[in-house]
């Protein structure tokens, strides 16, 4: 029994000993976040009128708690329709390009666990037994049992560990590509489903216009029996019908095609009654996000946090290079028993056997590689500084846009609704002056056109203003509520 905890205290002593050896810091330079490459203000101007009632935020405050609070509320906070909101679980939890992406983020979180590994020795244990006959005729037998270590590489320079924070980082990276991408497909899903409540309401349009215009086609068709009307008036209110029936025929090939579109993103079949029959006539089931953020919007969004981990990843494959320079220490120990009695192995009757094999690997030549793998480790960070700042500057550019149709659309929305309004009373009384004889044909046909052209118009503007809404929730980070825990650094490794 002696022996045996002789044994164990020697393949302790041996693990301990590498374990303390590969405790240093690494040769990676201090990690800075860049400065901001980007205004401190959002940009103001004509186009921004409406966005700018709210205090402008500033670029150099990134701390604003309350900023993060808005963005991290769950996306059924910001999307209130239940059908809207049933489709977009059943993408979230359906759709195969997401799934490809979140297979991608498991396969980097394997990848660091396996280069992780490489900071522990590999433990082995092993009982082997011999029986021999010599030339004299006598048989001889042996038993022995051991564990050890074998090439070991103590990382006094940090070199695995480096090693190991760049997959990290590479990991954490793939984390907010894959939160970037249910953003993505949360906002595509409800454009699509905007899209298609438009389309709705576009073919009901059309169908009301030919439907009034087949009306209008036979109040001409008996004046021109009649004599009152000319066969170019009849062939005149023809136009305006035809006209409506092409579109209806356009507009209910693209209401299936919106269809498709959406089964497509959910990944799944879509319940009938999750689907829109025009667009709501209030909309307010799609907030809008305040105007007066700080740029912790901005470095929050997943797209800036998986380049800033690119970037970590980078300077820590600096510290992986510099420290080719140095020594490579690797250990190969085993410590175990042997008898020639099996049993004595398991009873403390054996002797004890170890072995110890430092080995240390000096880089004396290497034809410049080492100097070159250097170079390229801090060309590649310089490379992922240029990245990270660039994504900051594209989400700052996306915002303004999105803050520049924000600004502009209350404006359009009222003019448009204005003339909607103004062609409807004019249409009304052309078509009665008609009927009545004061008017011509033509006048009461100019009418319905341009009704009907400043209908569509209308809805075309509704459509751009909830889906603007829905962009700017997406380019200012969106909230992923439950369907997502956050800040990837928080992560279970």
């Amino acid at each position: 029994m002696q022996s045996t905890r002789h044994f164990t205290k020697l393949s302790l002593c041996a693990v301990v000993v590498a374990l303390s050896l590969s405790g240093c810091a690494t040769l990676a330079p201090d990690y800075e976040r860049p400065a901001s490459p980007v205004p401190s203000e959002w940009p103001t101007g004509e186009a921004y009128t409406d966005t700018t009632k709210v205090e402008q935020p500033s670029l150099q405050d990134v701390n604003t708690k309350e900023d993060n609070a808005i963005l991290q509320l769950p996306w059924q906070s910001f999307i209130t329709d239940s059908r809207m909101q049933k489709v977009i679980q059943t993408a979230l939890e359906n759709n195969r390009d997401l799934r490809q992406t979140l297979s991608d983020v498991e396969a980097a979180r394997a990848t660091y666990r396996i280069q992780r590994a490489e900071l522990f020795p590999t433990v082995n244990a092993s009982v082997t037994g011999t029986r021999a006959k010599s030339s004299d005729g006598s048989v001889s037998t042996s038993y022995e049992a051991d564990a050890g270590l074998s090439g070991y590489e103590i990382d006094l320079f940090g070199k695995n560990q480096s090693a190991t924070e760049a997959d990290k980082q590479s990991w954490l990276y793939s984390v907010e590509t894959a939160r970037a991408a249910k953003i993505t497909l949360i906002a595509e899903t409800a454009n699509a489903w905007l899209t298609l409540a438009s389309d709705q309401s576009l073919l009901k349009l059309a169908e009301e216009t030919a439907e009034n215009a087949q009306k209008a086609m036979e109040i001409t068709r008996r004046r021109n029996e009649l004599g009152v009307d000319s066969k170019v008036d009849v062939l005149d209110a023809q136009t305006t019908y035809h006209t409506a029936m092409a579109d209806i025929a356009s507009y209910t090939t693209q209401v299936a095609q919106d269809i498709n579109a959406l089964m497509l993103l959910a990944g799944s079949g879509v319940d009938k009654q999750w689907l829109p029959d025009g667009l709501p006539e209030n909309d307010d089931f799609i907030s809008v996000i305040p105007a007066g953020l700080t740029s912790d919007v901005l470095l929050n969004r997943p797209d800036i946090l998986a380049a800033e981990h690119n970037l970590k990843s980078a300077n820590a494959d600096i510290g992986a290079a510099r420290a080719n320079y140095f020594p490579s220490v690797t250990l190969t120990a085993t410590g175990g028993l042997a008898s020639n009695v099996l049993a004595d192995i398991f009873t403390g009757g054996a002797s004890t056997i170890w072995s110890l094999i430092p080995s240390v690997s000096v880089p004396i030549f290497t034809g410049g590689a080492n100097d070159a793998q250097l170079d390229y480790a801090k060309a590649n960070r310089d490379k992922m500084v240029a990245a990270y700042e660039y994504s900051i500057q594209t989400a700052f550019s996306d915002v303004a846009d999105a803050l520049a149709r924000r600004g502009t659309i209350a404006r359009q929305l009222g003019a448009q609704q204005d003339l909607v309004n103004v062609a409807s009373d004019s249409y009304r009384l052309s078509l009665a002056r008609y009927e009545n004889g004061v008017n011509s044909f033509q006048d009461a046909l100019t009418s319905q056109r341009t009704l009907y052209s400043a209908q569509q118009s209308l809805i075309s503007t509704q459509l751009i203003d909830l889906s603007n809404r829905i962009t700017l929730y997406r380019v200012m980070g969106g909230g992923l509520g439950n369907v997502d825990n956050g800040n990837a650094e928080t992560a279970d490794e």
